[in-house]
């Protein structure tokens, strides 16, 4: 029996336009300008036209959406959440790395 894996690498470089975002994270075009409005989501460029995402800001969107939908968490407290979420995981990669050495 044979079993094959499919994965998706997500590239850091800013690329994705708006309306990919969007899709690509099944939510609203209107929904990713909040967030960027809240602080969810930095894209580079000066107007939602111009707008690209990196994949980092495609996780952050997929957390977003989980944390709306699944806990209702409103915008404001996403952006929170997010950004707490980001800090674990940067202090637990600094813990790891000073076990590594100690």
């Amino acid at each position: 029996m044979s079993r094959s894996l499919a994965a998706t690498l997500i590239d850091d470089a800013p690329s994705m336009t708006l309306a990919e975002l969007a899709r690509a994270c099944r939510a609203r075009e209107e929904q990713v300008q909040v967030w960027v409005v809240e602080g969810v989501l930095q894209p580079t460029g000066g107007a939602p036209q111009d707008w690209r995402f990196s994949g980092a800001a495609l996780r952050r969107a997929r957390l977003a959406i989980s944390l709306s939908r699944d806990l209702e968490v409103n915008t404001p407290g996403i952006a929170l959440a997010l950004d707490l979420m980001e800090q674990i995981d940067a202090l637990n990669a600094q813990l790891r790395r000073a076990t590594v050495r100690g």
